[in-house]
């Protein structure tokens, strides 16, 4: 009788492996779960758009070790404000006296959500006359968000800045340094992307964007010595902000302000059709004020 030595070798080959161990299969369970679940931890810690408790929201914006904690409460507050007939929520004014508070705090991403969050509510004055000191803010996101809420209070100190949101931003050198990296033109970019980079004897410093949009140019080649306060960069402003300055010109635009807003009117691959809509309403709406 002849054995058959597929068989043999197959059983003693299975019998020869030998299996893995416990720990270790749980070492790789606890693996394969931390991928699955770590992306969606960070998703949750930075989504604001989870609701938060009342006692979450006051300890929240009190969080100055995490800024971020902050802003998820003063979009959660935004919210309430924008839903005050809704008795599911909790009454916002509490929370007011914060947003006051918040107007001149260190961090601009807070400064620049609370401006945005108190334009919510233009029955209060104190959000008014924070509002107008906002528009010196050294930060450009932060001015221009005070700009566009002041509007919704019927007050039209911002249209310069509102008018600055169409403009291509020129950005200046913060320092004389030589220039070690630089973006190209027509890299898309968000708000903090690294521009450049200038080292100088002392310090190297980051170049970054203070708004979301494109590159229009780079002013300056890699390698070349710059002083402080050279033009070095040409920014073109993003979609969201320019739609978001029409609105606002429809509203308190003036006849100075037509040949910008007819630059958007043109065909552009930048800038989809809502865009250059919405600059045909505002230019209708400048001239009929302009004729009354």
């Amino acid at each position: 009788m002849t054995e058959d030595l597929s068989n043999v070798t197959t059983t003693e080959t299975a019998a020869a492996k030998p299996r893995m161990p416990l720990r270790t299969r749980l070492i790789f369970f606890l693996v394969a779960w931390a991928i699955v679940l770590m992306p969606f931890y960070f998703w949750r810690a930075t989504w604001f758009g989870r609701e938060l408790t009342g006692q979450q929201m006051t300890e929240y914006l009190h969080d100055d070790a995490k800024p971020r904690h902050i802003q998820h409460a003063l979009v959660q507050v935004g919210n309430r404000m924008v839903r005050k007939n809704d008795a599911k929520d909790a009454n916002p004014r509490q929370w007011y006296p914060d947003l006051l508070r918040l107007a001149t705090h260190p961090v601009e991403e807070i400064r620049t959500t609370d401006a945005w969050v108190m334009g919510q509510d233009p029955s209060q004055p104190e959000f008014h006359q924070a509002l107008l000191g906002m528009l010196n803010d050294r930060a450009v996101l932060v001015r221009y968000n005070a700009a566009l809420s002041l509007v919704s209070f019927g007050d039209a100190s911002g249209r310069p800045q509102i008018a600055a949101m169409l403009r291509p931003l020129e950005m200046t050198a913060p320092l004389a340094g030589r220039v070690v990296a630089r973006a190209k033109p027509g890299d898309a970019i968000n708000h903090s992307t690294v521009l450049m980079r200038i080292e100088a004897a002392q310090e190297t410093t980051d170049v970054r964007s203070p708004i979301v949009g494109r590159v229009r140019a780079i002013l300056v080649a890699g390698g070349q010595e710059v002083r402080s306060g050279d033009n070095i960069a040409v920014l073109e402003p993003g979609v969201e902000q320019a739609w978001e300055a029409l609105r606002a010109l429809y509203l308190v635009g003036t006849a100075e302000d037509l040949d910008l807003v007819r630059q958007y009117k043109k065909q552009s691959p930048d800038y989809p059709d809502r865009v250059r809509q919405q600059a045909e309403l505002a230019e209708q709406a400048i001239m009929d004020r302009a004729k009354k």
